[in-house]
């Protein structure tokens, strides 16, 4: 597909099982290779977090799949909302999540980067860590450029090789799993699990970002009303047992204070039980995954702007026309490496910290919003109850976050709605039918 083709013929469309491998892909290696150095002050009591949040991520693609059941032929988050709730919510939906693909990616480079360090050292040291970051970003862009297929494909190979770390951090983690080790991890600090599983919440379901992503591809699939719902679904169902497996797998052998210093918890993990060649085995996958997730995040933050502009709420540089231009790629990747730059941080653990829990926050908010637009699309008991779940899940997992992350969350949505004002006043030429109703 050319850089410029948004709609292609549908036989050059994306089908259910590639799109379901997208939405696994952007989920596995961008939450679980990590995570476990995130989660070791939680420790091994945040397995009960990981059920809590498969079973919400399980709850939001079903929201999602009714989505693209009954608006076949919307063009992303931003279009489901603006159908459902208004114009100038789906004008922050699209910014919103346009935000979070462009900070999540940098935390998924940011975690590739944790694990080149397995093999260059100098990459823990933050100057040289920024300068990888920088690496993997341009990369995965150029991949976008060449179009969003090829950035599908690569995301889809990416994930069978990304898998190898996981399988083989079970499989030793089954060898040599220690139940005093998991049991004495259950709670680092001695806090009650009423206190450690809340707050892992919001931690825990960056692992899941990305059950949206059939749903912001839907132009791009062959049956939007079949396989928007098939895709989100497989592909979250394949990431909830890969991440529950590999959790207790890492910590039944390390140590939780052990852990908490670890840049590749997987490779330490296998270096433990089957050697160092096989834990460079590790690390190596999971860098090849890293840079297949970063590619298929661009290519939802990419197809996310040019929604958007084609809407009228940024600028033409970004599409339009049916169009999307190679500025795209290129102003979102210098909107990318301003960020590696400005969240480094003294470790690749606090600077990873930091970037999911905003993310996750940003992106949590708009899956509520979601939620409550399924809920005013149909006047079904089965769907309205489902859309239900997904609000409850979604404000529970937003009000058990640190205040730090909420703030961000807050200030972005004060910002884009003073800048409303503005895309109204330019707006007002535009012959939009759906422009009366806010």
């Amino acid at each position: 597909m050319s850089q410029t083709d948004v709609l292609p013929l549908p036989h050059r469309r994306i089908g259910w099982g590639l799109a379901a491998l997208v939405v696994a892909g952007n989920m596995i290696g961008s939450g679980v290779y990590l995570l476990p150095t995130t989660l070791a002050a939680t420790g091994s009591s945040s397995i009960i977090g990981w059920l809590i949040c498969g079973l919400g991520a399980i709850t939001l693609a079903a929201v999602f799949g009714g989505l693209g059941r009954m608006q076949p032929d919307a063009d992303g988050l931003s279009d489901f909302t603006r159908r459902g709730m208004g114009r100038f919510v789906g004008y922050q939906t699209a910014l919103a999540y346009w935000a979070a693909c462009l900070t999540g990616n940098v935390a998924v480079a940011v975690a590739g980067t944790g694990y080149l360090a397995f093999f260059f050292p100098a990459l823990k040291e933050p100057i040289w860590s920024a300068v990888s970051n920088l690496a993997l970003i341009w990369v995965t862009t150029a991949a976008y450029a060449a179009g969003a297929r090829t950035a599908a494909r690569f995301g889809a190979v990416t994930l069978g090789l990304g898998l190898i770390p996981i399988v083989l951090a079970v499989v030793a983690g089954a060898i040599a799993f220690d139940s005093d080790v998991f049991a004495a991890s259950w709670s680092p600090s001695g806090a009650p699990l009423t206190a450690t599983v809340p707050a892992s919440l919001v931690v825990i379901f960056w692992a899941f970002l990305g059950v949206e992503s059939a749903a912001v591809l839907s132009r791009l699939v062959k049956d939007p009303a079949r396989d928007v719902a098939r895709a989100s679904l497989g592909g979250v169902a394949l990431a909830f047992v890969v991440y529950l497996a590999a959790s207790v797998a890492v910590f039944g052998v390390i140590p939780a204070d052990v852990l908490a210093q670890s840049t590749s918890p997987y490779a330490d993990l296998a270096a433990r039980v089957m050697g160092s060649s096989v834990a460079g085995l590790v690390a190596a996958c999971a860098v090849i995954k890293a840079t297949g997730t970063i590619a298929g995040w661009t290519m939802l933050g990419g197809e996310t702007a040019r929604s958007a502009a084609e809407a009228g709420w940024l600028p033409r540089w970004f599409g339009g026309d049916g169009r999307l231009p190679l500025t795209n790629p290129l102003i979102n990747g210098a909107l990318m490496s301003l960020m590696i730059v400005a969240s480094i941080q003294p470790t690749l653990g606090q600077q990873f910290g930091v970037l999911i829990g905003v993310t996750s926050v940003l992106t949590i908010s708009l899956y509520a919003l979601c939620s409550i637009t399924l809920w005013r699309l149909t006047s079904k008991a089965g769907w309205r109850a489902l859309a239900a779940v997904g609000v409850i899940f979604s404000f529970s997992a937003v009000a058990a976050a640190a205040g730090g992350y909420i703030l961000p969350t807050i200030i972005f949505f004060a910002v884009t709605s003073v800048a409303w004002l503005w895309v109204r006043r330019r707006d007002r030429a535009r012959v939009d039918p759906a422009a009366s109703s806010l």
